[in-house]
């Protein structure tokens, strides 16, 4: 098996890892009842109520992290950021910046593909109110740890609002590579740049409801963001 078969393959094994996971009690709790008494507008659908494992194209150069699942978007339909309002906004605005082929992600087998991007949550099951504790994201980034490595061509992480912001500079620390200090706080169109080989960390506002209908992110804003990550995902002296 060659080197790149043994990374997809490892690739593969993770995120069927991740869907089995019942680390946190309380997150499966919620997960569960969320899929057994559904939403009436999807009362007739089976929910998915697993963890929800990361999507996209394995040779990504550019990584989104969110926060966790929505309890009736992506606990429902078994992909990440898919089937709620948030993605809705996020998948359009990979669209018009040419990560994803499509601009809406309805149900996992909706025809989606993803080209130099790879979508994963820092927490991958839905946690009542949106909160996860911080036990359950520490107990949970050892997947996105994992992830990151063998996407090896990563090289810009977009993050998906403060939560994914905090959530990757300990991913950083945890690959051991040098954090600042104090630890750069999150802002939308911040940039952190560290010394090769970590990638460059890119925030953004969340593109939850409440950002998008209230103006606090609109579509400008999120495109300007991801066309800047293509911008830093370029080796230098790789264009022309």
């Amino acid at each position: 098996m060659s080197a790149e078969a043994e990374r997809l393959e490892r690739l593969a094994q993770l995120e069927s890892e991740i869907v089995d996971c019942f680390r946190c009690p309380r997150l499966v709790a919620w997960r569960e009842l969320v899929a057994r008494e559904k939403r009436a507008a999807f009362a007739s659908e089976e929910y998915w109520g697993r963890p929800i494992p990361g999507f996209g194209d394995p040779d990504a150069s550019v990584l989104i992290l969110g926060l966790a699942p929505a309890a009736h978007g992506a606990n429902r339909t078994g992909r990440v950021f898919t089937g709620d309002r948030s993605g809705d906004f996020l998948f359009a605005a990979l669209h018009r910046t040419g990560f994803a082929n499509q601009p809406t992600s309805v149900h996992a087998g909706d025809g989606l593909k993803l080209s130099g991007a790879w979508i994963a949550a820092a927490v991958r099951c839905a946690p009542p109110a949106n909160k996860p504790t911080p036990a359950e994201r520490d107990r949970c980034l050892p997947y996105a740890l994992r992830e990151l490595e063998l996407l090896a061509r990563v090289r810009v992480v977009v993050c998906l609002g403060a939560f994914a912001w905090d959530a990757a500079l300990r991913l950083l620390g945890g690959s051991g590579l040098p954090v600042p200090r104090p630890r750069p706080r999150f802002g939308h169109g911040v940039e952190l740049v560290l010394d090769p080989p970590a990638p460059v960390l890119l925030g953004t506002f969340h593109p939850s409801q409440q950002n998008t209908f209230t103006g606090v992110l609109t579509e400008p804003m999120l495109d300007a963001v991801f066309r800047r990550a293509r911008e830093l995902s370029v080796p230098a002296g790789a264009a022309g």
